[in-house]
């Protein structure tokens, strides 16, 4: 059964505002889907308002929502704000993360419990909220990162807060298969945006861009087109973590 079709479907989008949450807003729009695209504070709102400008002057049909979503009760406003106004929801992609860079012995109790709130309780409660409202034959994805099969220091709230979510997705690709919902998750590597430069000194970026067997950064153009496949084609795969990296990490 091919389900490819994205015109008129409806596609969640945390973090939509930007980086690789625009680019997906913007080209599933362009596609012909409806599209709720969240973000988080006033810090984001000009680029998400410049993404629904785009989107709006190509024709399409988007809607802005604004929460901090460690608060579950803005996951499930989001995702009643989206069915009130488009009367379902088919996909929902939850690209929220949050990247910490610090030695293990100086990481504070705010910190961990900082991550762990944005890499992990996010993404739990995301794809519980989506299980319970999703359409029939639905799609989930959450993005997560390479780390997972990295061996390093320095990253044990980011890699260690975003671990459980491949645990998240296994869990639920079985519990909603009886309804035809697909979950994975993507791990991409370290991506050419603003959201790695904020963690990076420049011999590290440095590292990071000579560390990939096919050479340089991940850029988004590059995983914009495996998450569309997931939720169009790829709806097979389900309770897989995809590795997406030109060769950074593997397992």
């Amino acid at each position: 059964m091919i389900r490819n079709d994205l015109n008129e479907k409806v596609v969640l989008i945390t973090g939509g505002a930007k980086n690789l949450g625009g680019l997906l807003s913007r080209n599933f729009a362009a596609k012909g889907a409806k599209v709720a695209i969240h973000y988080n504070s006033e810090s984001t709102k000009a680029d998400a308002e410049q993404t629904l400008e785009e989107i709006i002057n190509k024709g399409g049909e988007a809607f802005l929502f604004q929460g901090d979503m460690t608060d579950v009760k803005n996951i499930t406003q989001f995702f009643d704000a989206t069915i009130a106004k488009f009367g379902g929801i088919d996909i929902a992609i939850n690209t929220i993360g949050k990247v910490l860079k610090k030695p293990y012995v100086e990481t504070t109790e705010e910190e961990y419990d900082s991550m762990a709130d944005i890499n992990s309780k996010v993404a739990y409660f995301f794809i519980q909220e989506a299980g319970k409202k999703l359409n029939d034959n639905g799609k989930i994805n959450t993005i997560v990162t390479s780390l997972l099969a990295a061996y390093t220091g320095l990253y044990s709230t980011y890699e260690g807060m975003k671990a459980p979510v491949e645990h998240f997705t296994r869990a639920a690709s079985k519990e909603f298969g009886n309804r035809g919902i697909s979950v994975t998750a993507v791990a991409p590597g370290p991506m050419d945006t603003p959201f790695f430069y904020g963690q990076e000194a420049p011999e590290a970026v440095a590292y990071h861009k000579s560390a990939s067997a096919l050479g340089g950064l991940t850029n988004i153009n590059d995983i914009a087109p495996l998450i569309e496949f997931l939720i169009t084609e790829g709806w097979w795969i389900t309770g897989q973590t995809i590795f997406a990296n030109g060769g950074y990490t593997t397992r």
